[in-house]
This record gives C-alpha cells, structure tokens and sequence, in this order.
C-alpha cells in the first residue's frame, strides 16, 4: 500500500477520533451556543461513546498497516491476527462503553459478569476451544496463507485460509479440506514453504555389484544434474549422492535433490526417476530385483528336489 492510500485509509478515523475528543472537551460551549435544547451531559457522553469507538477503529487500522508486508518478497501476515486485534479493541470500547452506562468502570462490569462469562465457556468449550488455538496459530504463525503444509504425515495442501476456529487448505487432487484449529495444535506440522519455498528431498536407489560405488555415484549424480531446474536453483543447489547400504542384492544410494516448491515435488520425483532409469537402461546394467527373484527361484528348487 503505497503512502497516499495508507494517509487516506487513515484519514477517516483519525478525523472522527479528533472531532469526539473536541465535542467533548467544548460540550458546555456547545451546550450554550449550538444546542441550547439539548443536555450537556448527554453530549459529553455520546461524544466519549464515540471516542472509544473511533480509537479503536484507528488503532486496528494501524495495526493492520504495521501488519501488512512491505514488499511482494514478504509473507503475509495472517488474517487472523488482524481480525484478533481489531477484535479485542472493539471489546474494550464496548465495555468501555457498557460502564459508562451503568456508571462503573470497565473492570467493575467485567467482574460482575463473571458468571455469565463461565456459564457461557463451559456451553461452548469445543467452539472456544477451537477459537483460542486459531488465536495462537495467528499469533505464533507456523504457517500462513499460501504455505504447502502436511499434519501428520496424512493431510497435505496448500494453505487457503485461516480463520477463527478452521483452517482451510487445498489438497495436490484439489480436494478442499477444513480442520479444526483445536485438532492442528495438536498434531505434528511440515511447512514445505518456510522458511524458503526450495527444500530438500530424497530417493533411494539400489544398483547390482557389477558396477563399483564410484561409479555408480557418477551415473546417478549425472541423471540428477541432468533433471535440475537450473533456472529456478541457485548454482550451489545440486543434488548430492551417498552409498547408504551395502547388502547382497546391491549397494542403496541415497540421492538427495532440490525442489524448487512443494508442488513441483511430484514432477520432480517423476523427472529424477525417468532420467535414473534410461541411465541404467543405457549402461546396460541388469536391475537387481530380477536376480533377487531368481536366487529366491533356485532356492525353492533345491528344497523340492531334496524333498523328492
């Protein structure tokens, strides 16, 4: 929001805050002069009334300017937060305003509905529940809107809304989920998209005893370079090969590759394989599962041969 809009979306509560704040301070000369008919008092009230809804009309106003990302690079604040700011300060106006009434302060009419407050938290304990763990998720944001995120390794999607009690998260099928916000605290969470939008991912790949380690490493560092979006990765990005297993049906490399964001991660996943296995195909090397299954076949003719 650039300067002039921000001065402008600012304009109107700041002139209705300074215009409350005058009506009450020259009640009594507008009593005399302009409004002859009408109660002093009363005017002093309804301009104190309109004081403390016009301050918080500002206040939440600013916030949300304070809030709001500087430049395109900058993830969004939540709207939750937003809306939690703008909410609490509308509450204490409304107190504010319900002493001013009945001629208490605010603290005396929040103690004296006490009760009712308990009656009332106790009926909607699930609702509150779910309203406070979305007031927390606003406040210490783990993810925010437009984030790739997984809730126990079951639910992925990417992050549509947040609101007071759901979050709202579009599945990589395009199915559109709700959870409730209680049910997110308390399961484990992945940002994919935080705190940068490329992350890591890995695949493991068994190769046959007829080719050495070194140079099964080159054949599959050469299919990952060849499937690396160099256009979207850093130059230091590359994937990386180790030799994790050394057993009797082959040796198990773990390739660890680049994903530029997390709904690229099935193409990429599909790319890195395509490429690993024409470069098999083009060595010329026998994949080990086939002599896994014959060693597995001679053996059960051995058995049946001794049996007979």
């Amino acid at each position: 929001m650039v300067l002039g809009a921000r001065i402008v979306w600012l304009l109107w509560p700041a002139l209705l805050c300074i215009a409350s704040v005058l009506a009450y301070a020259f009640h009594s000369y507008l009593f005399e002069h302009y409004l002859p008919r009408s109660n002093p008092e009363a005017i002093a009230r309804f301009s104190t009334i309109i004081a403390f809804y016009s301050f918080a009309w500002l206040l939440a106003r600013i916030a949300a300017l304070a809030l709001a990302p500087k430049n395109k690079q900058k993830r969004r604040t939540p709207k939750l937060l937003r809306e939690m700011i703008s909410a609490t300060l509308f509450t204490i106006a409304t107190v504010a305003t319900i002493g001013l009434f009945l001629g208490q302060s605010a603290g005396g009419v929040l103690a004296s509905s006490g009760l009712i407050i308990a009656i009332l938290g106790f009926a909607i304990r699930n609702v509150l529940a779910d309203v406070l763990s979305g007031i927390a998720i606003g406040v210490e944001a783990p993810f925010r809107i437009g984030d790739w995120v997984e809730f126990d390794s079951t639910t992925q999607g990417r992050v549509t809304e947040i609101g007071w009690r759901t979050t709202r998260i579009l599945t990589p099928n395009d199915t559109y989920m709700i959870l409730p916000n209680s049910q997110i605290s308390r399961q484990m969470l992945t940002n994919y998209s935080a705190p940068r939008k490329h992350f890591q991912a890995d695949l493991e790949i068994i190769l046959g005893h007829d080719i050495s380690i070194a140079e099964g490493k080159q054949l599959l560092f050469d299919a990952a370079m060849s499937t690396t979006p160099k256009d979207e990765l850093g130059s230091w990005q590359k994937p990386l090969v180790r030799a994790t297993a050394y057993a009797v049906e082959g040796v198990t490399y773990t390739i660890k590759y680049w994903v530029p964001r997390f709904s690229d991660s099935i193409n990429c996943k599909d790319a890195m394989l395509v490429a690993i296995d024409n470069a098999i195909r083009e060595k010329g090397l026998t994949p080990p599962v086939s002599r896994a299954k014959l060693m597995i076949n001679k053996a059960l003719k051995g058995s049946d041969e001794q049996n007979t």
